[in-house]
């Protein structure tokens, strides 16, 4: 088996049937695509684990694709743990991890599974990732490793009234078009090589529910000698977050939070990650407070940008 494709759904019916038959199509050679290698398939399984949706996210995969492999969870378990769970039933000699509200181009992972193999000091890869205008979404690119203090501005909302804080953090100055190594890429479009799960024991650290646990993975993969890099070679639609704008700002924000000092501890002296046990109280007050009277800012993103 050359790739397992795995999907993590929570109430994603909306967007789950395109992405899956997206991935069909995205594994075989199609006209007008570049050949590669002259492969006219990529061998593939999709993973999907459903954690306990509360809409027709599994029924709908039940009916229209038999041969999706589809794991029911009765519980939301969080997103690194589900992830891990199709991890451990797959075969694939790379791993993709794909959000439920992408969309991969036509014959994409032919030309991206022959550039991995190309590039054997890379255990992790990402793409460009662009929106349903085909623009290149800059919320959705790689990011830089966080710094505590970047964090705490994060928490006390302070890059609503200083945008200037984050420029570094969230890469600003980043060229879409020019493949290059990077600290991080975002989750929902990760392609691993196997060789570094299995190095890990797991495909994503179990101690993060959701938010940094694709971030941890890409510092995991540098510690073990690898690199992460960001390639323009392909495309995918991201619509952003779907899942998400169903949660209420106050979860988000104590999630976000809990998993951004999770990861701090497990990278950082106590003296560093101090300040975030610090600030997040007051982050989730701040966010209270603006709920109680509807003011509008924005509670995090998948990337913690708001």
């Amino acid at each position: 088996m050359e790739l397992s494709i795995i999907t993590v759904t929570w109430s994603s019916e909306k967007k789950i049937v395109e992405q899956i038959k997206s991935v069909a199509e995205a594994c075989k050679s199609v006209a007008g695509v570049e050949d590669v290698e002259n492969v006219l398939a990529v061998e593939f399984e999709q993973i999907v684990v459903d954690n306990a949706s509360t809409d027709q996210t599994a029924a709908l995969i039940k009916k229209n694709f038999p041969d999706v492999k589809l794991i029911e969870n009765r519980e939301n378990v969080g997103f690194g743990a589900a992830n891990n769970q199709g991890v451990k039933i797959s075969r694939g000699e790379f791993i993709l991890f794909l959000n439920p509200d992408m969309r991969l181009d036509p014959g994409s992972m032919l030309k991206m599974l022959a550039w991995m193999r190309k590039k054997k000091d890379v255990g992790i890869a990402s793409c460009k990732l662009v929106d349903a205008e085909g623009k290149f979404n800059l919320e959705a690119g790689p990011r830089r490793f966080p710094k505590v203090w970047e964090q705490v501005c994060l928490l006390l909302k302070l890059q609503h009234i200083f945008p200037i804080l984050l420029n570094n953090y969230l890469m600003k100055d980043f060229n879409s078009d020019l493949e290059q190594e990077v600290d991080s890429v975002r989750g929902s479009l990760m392609l691993v090589r196997r060789e570094l799960v299995e190095k890990l024991g797991w495909g994503f650290d179990p101690r993060y529910f959701i938010w940094f646990e694709d971030v941890d993975l890409c510092r995991e993969a540098k510690r073990s000698g690898f690199k992460v890099v960001y390639t323009p070679i392909i495309s995918g639609v991201d619509y952003f977050g779907q899942s998400f704008k169903q949660r209420d700002s106050v979860w988000k924000q104590k999630v976000f939070s809990r998993s951004m000092l999770t990861y701090f501890q497990k990278w950082e002296p106590w003296w560093r990650w101090i300040w975030i046990w610090l600030a997040r109280p007051c982050g989730l007050l701040i966010v209270k407070f603006l709920n109680e009277f509807s003011l509008k800012v924005p509670s995090p993103r998948r990337r913690g940008t708001g």
